[in-house]
């Protein structure tokens, strides 16, 4: 098939959604969200989110179908990478190893763990390989990154480097210059935040958004370490509670009992103080990491990008850059178009512009293909 006409179908699972677009070449000719309801995911109910893979891959082979696209012209199907074992940053082939070590799920359970199945379980129908592209657990960085504090604990690198890498690289693209050639902050502010670093076509570091950093709206970041002790030890929670109230019920919806952001902004032009306090709050912590990102960089920095869907808020970028803006020139990429930047990866492997990758799962390393 002609490079005109290359087309790649890219897929983004969520906890109870699918999102999914047909892409020729970087334009997408058909994008939909499908929400699953309660009822539709009952039969999946205490079993690993893998088992939804037929229930969600026939549901895009019928809108497909439906919007008049025959799965049979597709050049390649990407998904979602999820967490695999430590990886270099790119374009991976989706093999058997890699489902495997996704259904053991080493790493944990996570929505992203369906996007290399449904990849594969499409690609398949269509006689195409299938690729994923920079899962959440890409790993570039140096041993000295890894060090906590405590020989029993070493910090994980697990960020939003799909968005990330594919923003930096935007950026380069813009300004005319190698990614690899750029000395760039990122700040992926959604649902959890990661502030990233990026030198020489690496991401050195990246705050991991499970476990530190800044608070979000519904994640609690870095939080008192032996306040976090005494509490699990109390014996009044389980460590379900535990979890629930760090990662799901954290950040704003902990201090104001929503992670809508709209509605917390909403809040302070009707008076509220309270919400005015969480949003400030919230800002100084996302200041203070971009800051120590810049350390990492030792302060010469190309510019600092903002991205993920809270870049949307015109309240908060610009009280962002009031604490940042001395570090370098900042650029605004609202938004996480996940889909855009998987279909650009795979597309790169296609045209030859990157070689792919492959997991080898015995040898729980990435290499190239």
């Amino acid at each position: 098939m002609p490079a005109a006409e290359l087309k790649v179908l890219a897929i983004n699972p969520g906890s109870t959604s699918t999102k999914f677009a047909l892409y020729v070449n970087e334009s997408p000719a058909f994008v939909k969200n499908m929400r699953h309801s309660d009822a539709e995911l009952a039969p999946f109910r205490g079993r690993s989110i893998l088992a939804q893979q037929r229930f969600r891959a026939k549901q895009i082979e019928a809108a497909l179908s439906e919007a008049g696209y025959d799965i049979l012209e597709v050049s390649a199907v990407v998904g979602r990478g999820g967490l695999l074992p430590p990886a270099a940053s790119g374009t991976y082939l989706v093999n058997d190893d890699m489902l495997q070590e996704l259904h053991l799920a080493r790493r944990g359970e996570h929505a992203s763990n369906l996007g290399a199945l449904l990849a594969d379980d499409l690609a398949r129908k269509a006689r195409v390989r299938a690729y994923i592209v920079d899962p959440v657990s890409v790993d570039e960085w140096a041993l000295h990154a890894r060090l906590s504090g405590s020989a029993l604990l070493e910090r994980q690198c697990l960020s939003h480097a799909l968005n990330s890498k594919a923003v930096a690289k935007r950026y380069a693209r813009s300004c005319g210059r190698p990614y690899e050639s750029l000395r760039l902050i990122v700040a992926h502010l959604g649902s959890g935040i990661s502030v990233s670093a990026h030198e020489d076509g690496r991401m050195i570091d990246a705050t991991n958004s499970r476990e530190e950093g800044a608070f979000s709206t519904e994640r609690a970041g870095g939080v008192p370490a032996m306040q976090l002790v005494e509490l699990c030890f109390s014996g009044e929670y389980t460590r379900k509670q535990v979890e629930t109230a760090l990662f799901r019920e954290g950040g704003l919806q902990s201090y104001l009992g929503t992670k809508d952001l709209i509605e917390v902004e909403r809040r302070i032009d009707s008076g509220d103080r309270k919400a005015r306090l969480a949003l400030e709050a919230m800002v100084y912590q996302i200041a203070k990491e971009i800051g120590a990102m810049a350390a990492v960089l030792h302060g010469c920095v190309d510019a600092l990008l903002l991205t993920g869907g809270m870049a949307h808020s015109g309240r908060l970028v610009p009280a962002l850059m009031a604490y940042v803006s001395w570090i370098a020139p900042i650029v605004c990429y609202p938004g996480e178009d996940e889909l855009q930047a998987l279909a650009e990866g795979a597309l790169r492997v296609l045209r030859g512009e990157e070689e792919a990758r492959v997991l080898q799962s015995s040898a729980g390393v990435m290499a190239a293909f």
